[in-house]
């Protein structure tokens, strides 16, 4: 995955898309008949997938904790699958919040690990199994949508309201991960997370192809801390502009911003000038609660400019209120449909 993903993707293809259509077309092949010939494992237990059709952030991880929260609420035990992007873990790695750093096992899975067991491992099959070993009854598994490593009984979709699929493209020419037909034929649902118009188009392909819509949007836990104060706003996220725009919506003033790429850790160099910046000009650094955990991986600066930052904690709110358990309890009805057809 791209770490910082090309500006010509989120516009009107030009020249350059259309330069690299051909390799495009070659990676698009690769990845629709992946899609088409998959016949993952199964586990017995349900397994709900939280994918994107793109490369970068749309809102996985706040989607993953909200359905977390909601199987605990429904008297589940849930688990999480996550490949730990960021991390440098390479076997099957139980997360342990209170021990493990977000170099070793990535930024997302210690977010994850506050509201359920998270396994890391590329081997999304064997992670499955050994969550349900351990006693979890429903399966979450954090992105894994493309890679046909583990059956999914339920794949719900999350897409940008703002990006939508940016200029529709496959690598290397857009943000596509495969052929947008390709995926949505195995897509179940599509979450819509934000107000924005840029994910219309698809929203209309999907609702033509009979899929569901939800609709939702992240809003802060609390804004206490930042309204009507002059901020110093970063952050290395998958869209950054996204975050710096929340904090003006909840009543900051955002006087400086600072974008990174997605997953950055935080160099000596990085944290020196956001210090001197926001002592400058007397602002109050605020960042994102993924980028909080790399902070707080990083170096004695680093921890230390952790402690005077102020941190904007969001969560995913459905237009419909009982989405979440709607969901989870088809999730759970196509697993015992697929159990019962296996005997």
């Amino acid at each position: 995955m791209m770490s910082e993903a090309p500006p010509f993707w989120w516009e009107k293809p030009d020249w350059r898309a259309w330069a690299l259509s051909p390799f495009s077309m070659l990676y698009g092949e690769v990845a629709g008949r992946r899609i088409r010939r998959a016949k993952p494992p199964t586990v017995p237990v349900p397994v709900l997938c939280i994918g994107n059709f793109i490369v970068g952030g749309a809102g996985k991880t706040p989607t993953s904790i909200t359905f977390a929260k909601a199987a605990t609420a429904l008297g589940l035990t849930p688990g999480i699958v996550s490949r730990g992007y960021g991390g440098t873990f390479s076997g099957l790695h139980r997360v342990d919040p209170g021990h493990d750093s977000a170099r070793l096992v990535g930024d997302e899975p210690l977010l994850l690990a506050r509201y359920a067991s998270v396994i890391v491992s590329s081997h999304r099959y064997a992670a499955a199994q050994a969550l349900q070993q351990s006693g979890c009854d429903f399966i979450i598994m954090d992105d894994g949508f493309q890679s046909a490593r583990l059956h999914f009984d339920f794949a719900l979709m999350v897409v940008d309201a703002g990006r939508g699929v940016g200029n529709g493209h496959v690598l290397p020419a857009g943000p596509l991960r495969a052929p947008l037909i390709d995926q949505l034929i195995r897509t179940d649902a599509v979450l819509k997370v934000g107000t924005a118009n840029g994910a219309d188009r698809l929203v209309r392909n999907a609702a033509r192809a009979a899929k569901p819509i939800y609709e939702g949007v992240l809003k802060p836990v609390s804004t206490s801390e930042i309204a009507g104060k002059r901020l110093l706003a970063f952050a290395g996220i998958g869209d950054p502009s996204k975050f710096f725009k929340t904090l003006g919506e909840a009543g900051g003033v955002v006087e400086q911003a600072r974008a990174f790429p997605d997953h950055h850790p935080y160099t000596e160099e990085n944290i020196s000038e956001l210090a001197q910046a926001a002592d400058r000009d007397g602002l109050i650094p605020v960042t994102t609660t993924k980028d909080l955990v790399r902070l707080l991986d990083g170096s004695p600066a680093a921890k230390s400019f952790a402690g005077r930052t102020t941190v904007l904690e969001v969560e995913l709110v459905f237009s419909q209120s009982d989405a979440p358990a709607r969901i989870i309890r088809e999730t759970r009805d196509r697993a015992r449909h697929r159990r019962l057809g296996a005997s």
